[in-house]
């Protein structure tokens, strides 16, 4: 009973482990974007690196598949977020950060056709801004 146990205790390790190296991996990313382009917003290979991102990331990978997502999709989206959102606070862009976390993608993806200030403002309550 006592190997089942520890064999229990290093999965949960094994996926804490993962999943933090994960979320610092995103993190580093959406400030490394934050920082390259703080001063160009409306650089087109901004839109070309998130893209290529939410593709690269398991767990985005999904939900741009499922929805086929289009990088002129991730464009009207960033153009929307930058309305409403164009300030930075702490180490957080919305119009950046919104695209790197799977709740915050699909509301965008689901809810594309909203106005701009809805859109902002729900991913803003998500980062707690």
């Amino acid at each position: 009973m006592t190997i089942i146990y520890w064999l229990i205790v290093i999965v949960l390790c094994l996926i804490f482990f993962f999943e933090m190296r994960h979320s610092l991996h995103r993190s580093s990313e959406t400030n490394r974007l934050i920082e390259k382009y703080i001063n160009d917003l409306q650089n087109k290979e901004l839109i070309e690196e998130i893209y290529c991102y939410c593709l690269s990331d398991f767990k985005l990978r999904r939900i741009m598949k499922n929805y086929k997502i289009t990088r002129d999709d991730i464009g009207k989206l960033y153009q929307k977020l930058l309305l409403w959102g164009n300030f930075r606070k702490g180490r957080r862009f919305v119009p950046i950060s919104s695209f790197f976390y799977v709740y915050t993608l699909e509301y965008l993806i689901k809810n594309k056709n909203e106005d701009a200030k809805k859109l902002t403002m729900r991913c803003m309550n998500f980062f707690h801004i």
